[in-house]
């Protein structure tokens, strides 16, 4: 066999450093209400820094998500109301709805 050359502890320090949970950045599900009392433009901060949304819609879906979901598809993120949440993900993510069917 070959020789692999691996440096496990840089490795180990960058899954530390992307990790740790300390900032608000991408990577993250938020959970949250779809109620008119959180400003568009939070929700769209939080697709904008790569986060997921699920989001309890509480009203009329069309009328609540009205002010950021052409946003977030014009950017290629994607929106999908199922059974009482709109899931709303960032550029990149894709909703699977293939178990759906």
């Amino acid at each position: 066999m070959s020789e692999i050359d691996l440096d496990l502890q840089t490795v180990e320090e960058e899954l530390t450093d992307e990790g740790d949970g300390d900032d608000d950045s991408g990577g993250r599900v938020v959970l949250g209400v779809l109620d008119g009392s959180t400003p568009e433009e939070e929700w769209l901060a939080a697709i904008d820094d790569g986060q997921t949304l699920v989001l309890s819609v509480e009203g009329d879906v069309n009328e609540l998500a009205s002010g950021f979901a052409r946003d977030v598809r014009d950017a290629d993120g994607e929106l999908m109301h199922f059974r009482g949440f709109l899931v709303v993900t960032p550029p990149g993510v894709s909703i699977d709805t293939s178990r759906l069917d």
